[in-house]
């Protein structure tokens, strides 16, 4: 007996959308619940089974938190600004908003079709005028704050996109930078761009990550992003010049051991400094470094420079240092110049010893370069001391003698904010015949983009919008102004599209800067529950918390931080184990599951694979399995259905309350399935189930398997109520059996773990469990596993190769 998973799934997602089942209750005496998914790109591929792995655990804890009682606001919308849409237009001729708007539509009914229990009131598009009005108004507030500004720097070029790209859009490839997007060419160029100073937020960036429930792995890599450094700046004067380079450090300690001054290519004083006779191969070394971006030059083994001919003088003992130029001193970290110490410090050690500088060991050790604690010498008024010691007694030094000063130093950049591209939110800035700036005021919003055809790059190092002269131009107050043609980037938009939710409803965006917007900002945030992916750790999430922090300052949202607690859910692989593309042919799309196996079996099966966080490869087998599961499921309805509660069935049903209950609280959906497996497997043993015991057992799974679970409620059980909506089982703990084995598990014949499981447990569920003990797990990673044997109450043995 299966069911017709076509026609159920549809009635059930038609209900659902016709009746606004979902909507958030904006007054509620209910506590809230803000469940958030990383937004999509709405790309012309459509949805991918990896997409669907974090909207369905998402769906299953806003469905399991709205039968917990709670107002659940789950939303959904389009990242739709950015490079990928741009280009596609431009091979085709076309302006991006229609295939965007047609991108969108077929990614809404693959959500639709998988059953997501959307707020559809709330959808927003970061390319709609009606959104990105807010993104320009808070872009003139940042500019009012003294947190946006125009600066030449140098930015990362590409002539073929005709934009510039930021760090994490470029590849390396022998020694040169190329776009990920089309793999183009990339140099180094100096532009007048907008910046956002995010680095005034840096501490508070930093201090802020204490808060999160974040992996400790992500909040490592802003920590590492933010880079705080706590030591000294020194000046050390260029000799028979009235020049002086600024050097900062950490180990003003080693001051003593330094051989040599080093200065980034781009550094202002490179030049400067650089004697006539060698100015040449000076020039030519500075050409050569700027083809690298700063991540090559950081991790490149092979350290590179040039002497330029000049000397300076070392503040303390007055000895002459040579200054060479070297492309792993990167300009914007510290003062763009480095006191090379290469006894005690690796990167200075692999420079010198490549060019032959001298050496000159100052802490007493054994190692041609020691880079840790330990007595100094050679060191005058420092040795004897440890590293601590002597790093404040040379601080106090400099500090008194005026050739120093305490300082603290961040490796966070600012954040370039232009892009010479079409498809992005225009500038809300004019400028008269001498560049003065004029703010648009927020009646003036949105400044909305132009309808064009040709956006190819203008060859002018400008974007598009330079051609789209009827716009460009604007006559106000008796002056004509000249509009920005850069756009912002794709991180605009999704620096704030989780509060844009929260003000969005049937009728538009709520204005931003009222009292109503404030009191539902104070009601909804911080996001309770945030899942995506790692590749956003230093990008979206690192700048969504600097707009965050900066609308508390002026006073529209109260909470510090934006995003409570934050998931990374694991890559879904092809089933060769290799990374899903459609040049390996391995990709799976949704649509094709919907067809064969239903929505259901999808969303059961992908979230029984493997831990959220696991990366996992997928099975057609392992699809099959989960749809004879469902199937398994609806047989029961043809089993004998009573009134009375059936006593055999009772404890397994608690215990199954239990463990799916706890299970959902911690992400942890495949154990919570494997519970409710072996839930089935008693029911049909024993040929018949309560209809009360039968409505709670599709309770516990109709976050996972709504459609299923709604339909045999309704049809079969004939309770009206709606299980999305009706209240969660409750565990009677006098119903437990709380005997429990012990039962050891082995690997290949070694004893690697125990399991403690109650005695009733079946034996599919602790082959389940054994396989994922994390120290099991250590064992048979990268193996096959041949066989898993259950030795009833004693042992777990596994085979693998």
């Amino acid at each position: 007996m299966s069911y017709d998973f076509k026609k159920i799934e549809k009635k059930w997602q038609d209900h659902w959308l016709k009746n606004k089942l979902f909507k958030t209750e904006i007054s509620s005496v209910k506590p809230k619940y803000y469940c958030l998914d990383m937004f999509p790109y709405p790309s012309a591929a459509g949805l991918h089974v990896g997409h669907i792995e974090g909207y369905t655990a998402s769906d299953i804890v806003s469905r399991f938190k709205r039968q917990q009682g709670y107002n659940v606001l789950h939303p959904m919308g389009w990242d739709a600004f950015g490079l990928p849409a741009e280009q596609y237009a431009i091979q085709t001729g076309n302006n991006p908003q229609a295939f965007t708007n047609a991108n969108i539509k077929t990614f809404k009914r693959q959500i639709n079709q998988m059953g997501k229990s959307v707020d559809w009131d709330k959808e927003i598009s970061t390319a709609h005028p009606g959104y990105y009005k807010w993104t320009q108004w808070i872009f003139t507030k940042l500019y009012q704050h003294g947190l946006a500004s125009l600066k030449d720097i140098e930015v990362n070029w590409c002539e073929e996109l005709g934009t510039v790209l930021a760090n994490d859009e470029i590849v390396n490839e022998n020694g040169l930078m190329y776009s990920e997007r089309g793999h183009h060419l990339v140099v180094k160029k100096p532009m007048r761009q907008w910046v956002l100073h995010i680095t005034k937020y840096a501490d508070q960036l930093l201090m802020g990550l204490d808060e999160l429930d974040w992996p400790e792995n992500l909040k490592e890599m802003q920590r590492n992003w933010i880079g705080k450094s706590q030591g000294a700046q020194i000046s050390f004067k260029v000799n028979n010049t009235n020049l002086a380079i600024d050097v900062f450090t950490t180990r003003t300690d080693t001051l003593f051991g330094v051989s040599y001054l080093c200065l980034a290519p781009e550094h202002p004083l490179a030049l400067l400094v650089t004697s006539e006779d060698e100015l040449k191969a000076v020039k030519d070394y500075i050409k050569r470094a700027k083809s690298k971006n700063d991540l090559e030059r950081q991790v490149s083994k092979e350290k590179t420079g040039v002497f330029t001919g000049s000397y300076v003088k070392h503040p303390v003992t007055q000895e002459l240092l040579p200054i060479w130029i070297a492309d792993y001193v990167l300009f914007n970290y510290g003062t763009g110049a480095v006191m090379a110490v290469p006894a005690h410090d690796a990167r200075d050690y692999e420079f010198a010893k490549g060019y032959q500088i001298e050496f000159k060991k100052i802490i007493q050790s054994l190692e041609e370069c020691y880079e840790g604690d330990g007595i100094h010498i050679n060191s005058l008024f420092l040795d004897g001391l440890n590293n601590e010691d002597a790093n404040n007694k040379m601080i106090d030094y400099l500090v008194k003698n005026g050739i120093g000063k305490a300082k603290i130093t961040f490796k966070l950049r600012d954040w370039v904010f232009s892009r010479q591209r079409y498809w992005g939110e225009p500038f809300p800035v004019l400028y008269d015949k001498n560049d003065q700036i004029t703010i648009l005021n927020e009646e003036q919003l949105p400044l909305e983009l132009p309808y064009m055809t040709n956006i190819k790059p203008s060859g002018t190092g400008e974007s598009p919008l330079v051609n789209a002269k009827e716009w460009l131009y604007i006559k106000q107050d008796g002056q004509t102004y000249r509009r920005d043609t850069n756009t912002m980037p794709q991180l605009a938009g999704s620096a704030w599209y989780y509060i844009g939710y929260v003000l969005k409803n049937h009728l538009g965006m709520l204005p931003l800067n009222t009292k109503e917007a404030k009191k539902l900002l104070d009601q909804f945030l911080p996001v309770d529950l945030y899942i995506g992916g790692t590749e956003h750790a230093v990008g979206h999430l690192l700048y969504a918390r600097f707009w965050h922090k900066f609308l508390k300052e002026i006073g529209l949202v109260s909470c510090s931080e934006p995003f409570l607690k934050l998931v990374n859910q694991g890559m879904i692989l092809g089933s060769d184990h290799k990374k899903m593309s459609k040049s390996l042919g391995n990709t799976v799309s949704p649509d094709e599951i919907y067809n064969t196996h239903g929505a259901d079996a999808l969303r059961v099966y992908e979230m029984f694979m493997g831990p959220i966080e696991a990366e996992k490869p997928w099975s057609n087998d392992g699809l099959d399995a989960a749809k004879r599961f469902l199937d398994r499921v609806y047989r029961i309805s043809s089993l004998e259905i009573t009134n009375e509660n059936n006593v055999d069935l009772e404890t397994i049903l608690h215990q199954t309350i239990k463990k799916v209950t706890t299970d959902y609280e911690r992400l942890a959906f495949n154990t919570a399935i494997a519970a409710m497996m072996t839930f089935v497997n008693e029911v049909n043993k024993a040929g018949k189930i309560s209809v009360n015991q039968f409505k709670v057992f599709l309770q516990l799974l109709n976050p996972i398997a709504p459609h299923i679970t709604e339909e045999i409620n309704q049809k079969v059980l004939k309770i009206t109520e709606e299980l999305a909506y009706s209240a969660w089982p409750q565990c009677d703990e006098s119903k437990l059996v709380l005997d429990v084995k012990t039962i050891m598990i082995q690997v290949n014949g070694k004893i690697r773990s125990k399991l403690e499981v109650g005695i009733n447990t079946d034996e599919n569920e602790i082959k389940h469990l054994a396989l994922n003990e994390e120290n099991v797990k250590r064992f048979i990673d990268g193996l096959e596993i041949v066989k898993v044997l259950v030795i009833k109450d004693k042992m777990v043995s596994i085979v693998a190769k």
